[in-house]
């Protein structure tokens, strides 16, 4: 295991959305479907470590099934991806972060994102909101009129039984 500093190891353990991924890579956030990471190393004074927090997730054109998406579709929807990730620290307890970083290569985007807690279980509850944030900022995005496959058309499945689930339970569709 990545030698954590011990409050943020015993935090991350005694959250049940996390699990440890092996030997050298961090923890990982169970209630998304995206490859996660979540790691973090001492920081200076009374503070108890400064995370990194990783998300990969598809391009746009990974994330369709059976198409090529135009380039300026998939570059248009990168921009905005970035532009709606800039206020991603919005949902933090911290505000002692970098800019997130967001790089893309032909088949995934990965969101880095590196802040300092003063509090590990605090650090901690930052790393899952954050990664929600990012999952909710990626299914926002989802163009409509193309097939999804693999994360996208997970999310987009969830999204349909949680709306039939709600439908069932309130007794039929609203008036």
């Amino acid at each position: 295991m990545t030698e954590l500093p011990a409050a943020v190891e015993r935090a991350l353990e005694a959250h049940d959305a996390f699990v440890a991924v092996d030997e050298t890579a961090g923890y990982d956030l169970t209630t998304t479907v995206f490859e996660t990471t979540i790691t973090a190393d001492d920081a200076d004074g009374k503070r108890d470590g400064r995370f990194r927090v990783t998300v990969t997730l598809p391009t746009l054109d990974t994330a369709v099934a059976g198409e090529a998406v135009a380039s300026v579709v998939e570059d248009g929807w990168f921009e905005t991806l970035e532009r709606r990730l800039e206020d991603v620290f919005t949902v933090a307890q911290t505000s002692t972060h970098d800019e997130p970083t967001i790089d893309r290569d032909t088949e995934a985007v990965t969101v880095t994102l590196e802040y300092v807690a003063w509090n590990a279980t605090e650090g901690v509850a930052d790393a899952k909101a954050l990664i929600e944030y990012v999952e909710g900022t990626f299914a926002q995005g989802i163009v409509p009129g193309y097939e999804y496959r693999g994360e996208a058309a997970t999310l987009l499945e969830n999204a349909q039984d949680r709306s039939q689930q709600a439908t069932e339970e309130s007794g039929g569709m609203p008036m």
